[in-house]
């Protein structure tokens, strides 16, 4: 689970919209990215985006 402090303060790093927490992933609804949760925490590379 990720903190809720934590979640308001990241962004896309492709577009920097808004984030939002989605089972095991942190989605972008605005570029249509997903990034993963891995043990806790966000990989928030643009390497590890995967479209949805």
């Amino acid at each position: 689970m990720i903190d809720p402090e934590l979640l308001n303060i990241l962004a896309c790093p492709i577009c920097k919209k808004e984030v939002k927490l989605q089972n095991d992933f942190l989605v972008c609804e605005a570029c249509r990215k997903r990034y993963p949760i891995k043990d806790g925490i966000p990989i928030m590379l643009v390497e590890e985006a995967q479209s949805y």
